[in-house]
């Protein structure tokens, strides 16, 4: 994790017996979580039913936390990890809940005590398959362990309205069945509709003269999608502190056109909506197709700008100038999924708030880090030029700005060596021409890390990024792990 950003305890004040309820108090509020958030009595409630007023009960206990966490970190400005990931594998909340606020064992015994079994009302929660893999899950832990050591982050990403899919096996063979983990609605995240930002797609540009007479280049897109967040709290182990997680759904400005359906064109009313909430429907659509793949760089950058704009609006309700960007805020680039942020965070400093390139430049390049997975070179991101520009014509301009002064350096550093320069290139030049996001995420960030596996410093499997690491960037691996949800031990009788 990023240099600079120091622990801060959240100094949240709550009363001893609000901390460790008691087992009567425990049982009450259960069954008011019932009455009050299910509208249901015992006679009639189901197993989902006691299990949403259990995590209705466990939310009611983080909400202290989380608000004077968030409270805290406003009041004194706190630095703050920003974490951009395409993926969140948080695992199940509950359970995880009841261990970090260390009243698993009380929780039991009063539900016990009321004929039910803590261990099937956990079973029936929709586990966020919100990720596949590693990925995923480092970000989760990421999460659980700067709040758990008290670090002020968030974590930035998509809430994707199906996850990564349910298995079942039929005959013998697998079968990829749709992940409606949002089917019963979810009692952990909390939407945030007055903070929604708007999104852009498509279009052209324009160049123009500002007042001052300098060149600048306006964006005129086709498409507008607002994003709208969703946060949900991670409490630490043990602690008072509970940092967010803050994840992104798209829709459209308008959802419905009242003219059109008045016109007899049923599907035409509700178009706008269909294609705006398909950026955040499903994790990881298949993009053998053009069209699959449009839509997977319509996500990360549409979670990645959401997340910046974020970034700004906190900026400016804590009246921290611009130029203090990157000491307000170390973001993290999980993987190439976020890499685009580079030329987004370029796009808002230059064009949205008129700062000059150099000084915009190191400010960028101060504010990111980047978590490099692997260096296959088939595994590692880019996009065929024509695709990216008729998404982000704005992006590509900058990225065409960044390399031209990237190669500058480069090619004073290795003078007439041709080949090399053309490996550090941001674009692959080789048959069709590509944006290689990798490249991209290396000379925009100041520090650069990978996994256990993967030497980013010098493998010759990338030798393009292993040269492209900016002068004083450092090189290290990532492993974490949440051992409470693993290892919780049995608390005592």
């Amino acid at each position: 994790m990023k240099a600079g950003v120091t622990k801060i305890g959240a100094a949240v004040a709550i009363a001893e017996d609000q901390s460790v309820p008691a087992k009567e108090t425990l049982k009450r509020e259960f069954l008011d979580s019932l009455f009050y958030m299910q509208g249901k009595f015992p006679a009639l409630a189901t197993r989902r039913d006691y299990y949403m007023a259990l995590a209705y009960m466990v939310r009611d206990q983080l909400l202290h936390r989380w608000v004077s966490t968030a409270e805290a970190y406003t009041r004194q400005q706190s630095r703050t990890v920003a974490y951009l990931s395409a993926e969140f594998l948080m695992g199940p909340h509950l359970g995880n809940n009841l261990v970090n606020l260390g009243i698993y064992g009380q929780v039991e015994q009063a539900i016990a005590e009321l004929g039910l079994d803590l261990g099937e009302l956990l079973q029936q929660e929709e586990e966020p398959g919100l990720g596949n893999g590693g990925l995923g899950r480092l970000a989760a832990c990421f999460l659980d362990s700067m709040a758990t050591l008290e670090i002020p982050a968030m974590g930035y990403g998509i809430r994707y309205e199906f996850g990564i899919f349910e298995q079942e096996i039929v005959d013998g063979s697998q079968v990829e069945k749709t992940d409606k983990w949002l089917r019963f609605g979810t009692p952990w995240d909390i939407a945030r509709p007055e903070w929604a930002v708007e999104v852009r797609l498509g279009g052209r540009t324009e160049s123009y003269s500002d007042e001052q007479g300098r060149f600048r280049s306006r964006w005129l897109p086709a498409q507008t999608v607002i994003g709208i967040p969703y946060d949900t709290p991670i409490l630490g182990y043990h602690t008072n502190t509970a940092n967010t997680l803050r994840l992104w759904r798209a829709e459209a400005p308008e959802s419905f056109d009242f003219a059109v359906f008045n016109r007899g064109d049923y599907y035409g009313a509700v178009d706008r909506k269909i294609v705006s909430e398909n950026i955040t429907k499903v994790l990881y659509p298949n993009d053998e197709a053009v069209k699959g793949k449009e839509l997977r760089l319509e996500q990360q950058y549409f979670f990645v700008s959401c997340s910046l704009q974020d970034m700004l609006r906190i900026m400016r309700g804590q009246k921290i100038p611009l130029e203090r960007f990157s000491e307000k805020f170390a973001v993290q680039l999980n993987d190439t999924h976020p890499a685009v942020a580079v030329a987004e965070l370029m796009r808002l400093l230059v064009d949205e708030n008129g700062m000059e390139w150099n000084q915009a430049w190191t400010v960028t390049r101060k504010t990111f880090a980047y978590t490099n997975h692997t260096l296959l070179p088939e595994a590692l991101e880019r996009w065929p030029l024509g695709l990216f520009g008729k998404l982000l014509p704005r992006h590509l301009e900058i990225i065409f700005e960044i390399n031209a002064r990237f190669l500058d350096e480069a090619r004073i550093c290795f003078l007439g060596d041709d080949a090399r320069i053309a490996r550090l290139s941001l674009i692959d030049e080789s048959g069709d021409r590509y944006v290689r996001m990798a490249n991209l995420a290396c000379v925009g960030s100041h520090a650069i890390n990978g996994g256990t596996s993967t030497n980013c410093a010098g493998s010759s499997a990338s030798p393009g990024t292993a040269h492209s690491r900016p002068p004083g960037a450092k090189s290290s691996t990532t492993t974490s792990a949440s051992l409470p949800r693993w290892c919780r031990e049995k608390p005592a009788s």
